[in-house]
């Protein structure tokens, strides 16, 4: 009874501590998408991967915080009843998109926070990029954690994200994490991934891109992957 009354005190303080952390530098990933905006004139935004889980006040925390007069779309795996979101649509971002299908979707703003790292394999990765290229009008940002930071903040397990992935994997299935341990639902990134990722599209023709990063005890901890479209 004392040691699972020990464990639930330590789960209880260990999940308050992590989740004061992930909001701090939620709102420095904020800070920057909002410093990039300047100067940008922008009438929509497209918020890709969009959280069904309303009553949580970390969902959707960027796109809801961005608090700009615009009109906000969702596009997600789910059924998102906000009204928060003019409009809101099921799909997955990794699907080969037809051109005639895109114009209601294409926005000034296209926004995916923490998703890439949950579509699956390195190509649905790449095929995500080209997709939220095709939606961009002006600017995209994607957001993702480092693979090859100390801490995996999916699990919370410390140092196991920065082994190989089929150790990482098998990892992850002994602690029971068994959904994390599936390359489809979890398929973390390094700095040198996203370069790759962006090197094998063909996102440099029409934008800008570079990548940014936030830092969490002096490593960095998250990337932002900016693209301007050029002139």
């Amino acid at each position: 009874m004392f040691k699972k009354m020990t464990n639930e005190i330590y789960l209880s303080f260990h999940n308050k501590f992590f989740d004061k952390i992930i909001k701090k530098k939620r709102l420095e990933i904020l800070q920057i998408i909002k410093e990039e905006l300047k100067g940008i004139h922008c009438s929509d935004c497209l918020d890709i991967g969009t959280t069904h889980d309303v009553k949580n006040e970390s969902s959707n925390f960027i796109v809801k915080n961005l608090k700009l007069t615009l009109n906000y779309k969702a596009f997600s795996n789910f059924s998102i009843k906000d009204n928060f979101f003019s409009s809101s649509t099921v799909g997955s971002i990794s699907d080969d998109f037809k051109d005639e299908n895109l114009n209601f979707l294409k926005s000034d703003i296209v926004l995916s926070s923490a998703t890439i790292e949950h579509v699956g394999s390195n190509f649905n990765q790449k095929k995500m990029i080209q997709n939220v290229a095709s939606l961009t009008n002006k600017i995209f940002f994607i957001t993702t954690p480092n693979k090859n930071y100390p801490i995996d903040f999916h699990s919370k397990l410390p140092i196991v994200n920065m082994l190989p992935n089929k150790i990482f994997r098998k990892v992850l299935k002994f602690f029971n994490f068994d959904y994390l341990s599936k390359e489809e639902n979890l398929n973390l990134l390094s700095l040198n991934d996203l370069r790759t990722l962006l090197s094998e599209t063909n996102v440099h023709k029409d934008f800008d891109v570079k990548i940014r990063h936030i830092r969490l005890f002096f490593l960095k901890s998250n990337f932002i992957i900016i693209g301007i479209k050029k002139a």
